[in-house]
């Protein structure tokens, strides 16, 4: 199983890169974030995919809102999709498929209303204990806007002041990944200091790779122990972020 996440920054500039992303990739499950646009501005080709079971959950204002396709090839019945009582501002879906749980995921960054991510963030660490008391296995997918640790933030952008970095956003990743799950790119590359997902859009700071690691693949312990490969095509698209892809061999 193939899973594919990317902060796109907006699907309409970026419709054609989502279509030759996919061809290249031909991901079986594909998590959207920041999608900019309600479900009726979708781009036609995108809006039903072929091959794919598609669904996107526009934000009704145009600023954030989230999609998950999946592939029917992998997939031929189509999946239910369906969002946890805590979404708001269309910031979540899930779908089951052959019986892994995935979340496409986008957090509020926390800018303009810190609280309102705190309470997004604790409300999903609540919806993850539930799968890991059940022994159900999920796939958190998208941009969770925290960089996790002190390596995840180029050393010229590092500040514990920063939204993103506050020692209690990270307290709670720390908490997420307590109760069962891996942060997967991590856990196969722990040493590399420059593994980011997102650069600020100004002073070339991607060409420099001047960033910071926000966007992830977490899987509860049984399916990471399956994953071969966890890759950020950092080269790719012109997404203030980059996408993020994992093989799992938990599911064919």
């Amino acid at each position: 199983m193939k899973i594919a996440t990317w902060n796109v920054n907006g699907i309409r500039a970026r419709q054609s890169q989502v279509l030759e992303w996919i061809e290249r990739e031909r991901p079986d499950v594909l998590c959207l974030q920041e999608i900019k646009a309600t479900s009726e501005q979708v781009p036609a080709a995108l809006c039903e995919m072929e091959g794919y079971w598609c669904y996107w959950h526009g934000a009704p204002r145009g600023y954030s809102g989230v999609a998950l396709q999946v592939r029917k090839e992998f997939c031929p019945t189509q999946p239910c999709f369906a969002h946890p009582d805590f979404d708001f501002e269309n910031r979540i879906v899930t779908a089951e498929v052959g019986g892994v749980t995935i979340a496409s995921i986008y957090v509020p960054n926390g800018g303009k209303d810190f609280p309102a991510k705190l309470r997004f963030l604790d409300a999903m660490s609540a919806y993850a204990r539930v799968f890991s008391a059940t022994k159900k296995p999920l796939v958190l997918c998208g941009d969770l806007n925290v960089a996790r640790l002190e390596i995840d933030v180029h050393p010229k952008e590092r500040s514990p002041r920063f939204t993103g970095q506050t020692p209690g956003e990270r307290a709670w990743f720390a908490d997420l990944l307590a109760q069962g799950f891996v942060d997967v790119a991590r856990e196969l590359d722990p040493q590399n200091e420059g593994l980011f997902t997102w650069w600020p859009p100004w002073r070339s700071m991607r060409a420099r790779n001047i960033g910071w690691r926000l966007d992830y693949i977490i899987a509860s312990e049984s399916l990471a122990r399956t994953v071969s490969s966890c890759e950020v095509r950092a080269a790719f698209g012109t997404s203030d972020h980059a996408p993020v892809v994992a093989q799992f061999s938990a599911l064919q």
